[in-house]
């Protein structure tokens, strides 16, 4: 892999994992249709994923601290209650619990834990058949129709006014079942999950950000889960430089996606991410059933 192909891999994985149009589908697409070997290697593959999320840290990083500060916070007062908890077994004094959950970054946890859930059993479920999906035309081409026709619906549905502070945790659970659907190649991750979040009432802006930052336990629990292989013998050492500089594109190209995420979903704008995906669904089903 030369440098171009690695600047190239960086755009495509920059632009395809926020804005809704599939990234594992185009990349399926590209290897069936154009018989490409894009078969980039485990760490190339875990190093672009790193810069997509260092592009979401970077936009969130206020609301990621802030959750990371609770999260914490809600360890220390769960251990506190274990210890009364303890104590009032053995003791005639009881000692009341402290409400662990008081603020509504606390709640946004939760309900991130809640959605990571189901996404997690999905992937680790229908890994090998997500896989196999993705060495044919056919389901990526009928999943990015889905996807148009999801995002159709993204752009008809009245704006909402849920935020961390009334979202639901049966909300959070349809958003993680939403993610783990997604593993399919052509259906948009991204796509799929700020429509359900439209869907559950979410505020535009709120389904964007819930999206975005419900992926980071996701795509970490997927490269861990991959990485249990890994070996730095299958690692090419001239390549290294290539992958520096197509995890640096996947970051900026991440970064400049999210913010025109944000305009598009307020805009309303994703029916011209629809028509293209649509075609695109089109164009694979045609090369499933002619080539």
């Amino acid at each position: 892999m030369d440098l171009l192909e690695s600047i190239l891999m960086g755009l495509v994985q920059g632009l395809a994992e926020f804005l809704p149009i599939s990234s594992s589908g185009h990349l399926a697409i590209m290897k069936q249709i154009l018989n490409l070997n894009m078969d980039t290697g485990l760490l190339f593959d875990v190093m672009l994923h790193f810069g997509t999320m260092v592009a979401i840290f970077v936009v969130f990083w206020k609301d990621i601290l802030d959750l990371i500060t609770e999260g914490f916070k809600i360890i220390g007062d769960s251990l506190i209650n274990t210890r009364r908890f303890i104590r009032n077994l053995f003791s005639k004094d009881k000692v009341t619990y402290k409400n662990v959950i008081t603020t509504p970054y606390r709640r946004f946890v939760l309900l991130v834990i809640v959605s990571t859930i189901p996404t997690g059993i999905i992937g680790v479920v229908f890994n090998n058949a997500i896989e196999e999906a993705g060495k044919t035309l056919l389901v990526p081409g009928l999943s990015l129709i889905f996807t148009a026709i999801l995002l159709t619906i993204a752009d008809r549905v009245h704006t909402g006014q849920k935020t961390e502070e009334t979202a639901s945790y049966k909300n959070a659970l349809f958003l993680g079942i939403a993610q783990g659907v997604a593993t399919l190649p052509g259906i948009s991750r991204s796509g799929t999950t700020i429509t359900a979040g439209l869907l559950s009432g979410f505020d535009r802006t709120f389904a964007v950000k819930y999206s975005f930052i419900m992926s980071i336990p996701a795509v970490l629990g997927a490269v861990v889960y991959e990485m249990k292989d890994f070996s730095m013998d299958l690692v090419n050492k001239s390549e290294i430089t290539g992958y520096i500089v197509g995890t640096l594109v996947a970051a900026v190209v991440g970064y400049i996606s999210i913010k025109t995420m944000l305009v598009i979903v307020r805009g309303k704008k994703f029916k011209y991410f629809a028509y293209y995906c649509f075609a695109i669904g089109l164009i694979a089903l045609s090369g499933h059933f002619f080539l």
